[in-house]
C-alpha cells in the first residue's frame, strides 16, 4: 500500500512551470532515487512534499487520505522529514542537542523547569546504536566527519517517528568511507520501514542503495523504474535527452 501519493501534481512560478504534471507513489521500506540535471524540478518537487510550497495543482495523498500542507511544520507533523543538503546543523552544539534542537527534553516543575541534558544523551546513544554509526552523543558537530553529521541530522528524522525521509544529495563532498557509511544510514532507514527519497547526481550511490528511479527533466517524469530494470547508461540518457522517455 502507498504512504504517499502524488496525482498529477504541478508548479509555476509567474509563467514558469518548475514541475509539469508530475505522478508517482512511494511505498514503506523502499529508498527511491530521484534524479535529474539542475533545473529538472528535482528540488521544487520536494520542498511541495516537504511543506514548503503548495502545488499549483494537482493532489497529494498521505495514507490514502487527501493532505494539504501550508508550512513545514505541518509536514513534520504528518512524518514527513527533510534532510538538508547542509545539513542544518548547529556546529558548536553536542550531537545530542542538535537531535533534539526545538524539541529539547526538560524536567521538574514549571517555572523551574530545566533541560534533561541526561535523557537526551541517553536517547541520541540510542538513536546512534539503532543507526549502528559511531557518532557518539556527547561529540560536537564541529568535530565531526561528514558521514557522522549526515547520521546526526538523519537521528533528527527518528525522533518524530517519520514515514517519510527526504535526502538532498547526502553524500556531495565527502570522502569514500564517508559515503558508504551514509549509504547505511539510508539502508538502517529503508529496513526501520521508512520511505527515503534520495535526490542525489552521483549514480554509483543511486544504484547502490535504491529500489527504484524516478527521472526529471524540465519539469516532467520521463522514468519511474526498478533499479533492476535499469542501468546508470539509461538514466543518464535520459537525465540528457538522449533518451526521451520510458
Amino acid at each position: 500500500m502507498a504512504v504517499l501519493e502524488l496525482i498529477n501534481i504541478s508548479k509555476h512560478f509567474g509563467a514558469i512551470q518548475a514541475v509539469n504534471d508530475v505522478s508517482f507513489s512511494l511505498e514503506a521500506g523502499q529508498v527511491v532515487g530521484l534524479m535529474g540535471d539542475n533545473g529538472a524540478g528535482k528540488s521544487t518537487l520536494v520542498k511541495m512534499i516537504a511543506g514548503n510550497f503548495r502545488p499549483s495543482h494537482g493532489t497529494m495523498r498521505l495514507d490514502s487520505a487527501d493532505l494539504v500542507l501550508h508550512r513545514p511544520k505541518e509536514a513534520r507533523q504528518h512524518g514527513i522529514e527533510i534532510v538538508h543538503q547542509d545539513l542544518a546543523l548547529c556546529n558548536n552544539l553536542t550531537a545530542a542537542a542538535n537531535v533534539f534542537l526545538g524539541r529539547e527534553l526538560r524536567r521538574g516543575v514549571w517555572p523551574l523547569r530545566i533541560l534533561d541534558h541526561k535523557s537526551m544523551y541517553k536517547r541520541a546513544g540510542e538513536i546512534f546504536r539503532e543507526l549502528k554509526s559511531e557518532t557518539r552523543a556527547r561529540d560536537l558537530v564541529k568535530q565531526m566527519s561528514g558521514g557522522q553529521r549526515q547520521a546526526v541530522a538523519i537521528g533528527r528524522t527518528m525522533l518524530s517517528e517519520a514515514k517519510i525521509v527526504l535526502m538532498d544529495e547526502p553524500t556531495a563532498a565527502i570522502s569514500v568511507r564517508q559515503v558508504a557509511e551514509v549509504l547505511n544510514l539510508i539502508r538502517q532507514l529503508r529496513d526501520r520501514g521508512i520511505v527515503v527519497v534520495l535526490i542525489s547526481h552521483r549514480m554509483p550511490d543511486v544504484f547502490s542503495v535504491a529500489d527504484r528511479v524516478i527521472v526529471m527533466r524540465r519539469g516532467r517524469k520521463v522514468a519511474d523504474k526498478q533499479i533492476a530494470a535499469s542501468s546508470p547508461e539509461e538514466v543518464t540518457g535520459l537525465i540528457t535527452g538522449a533518451i526521451e522517455q520510458v
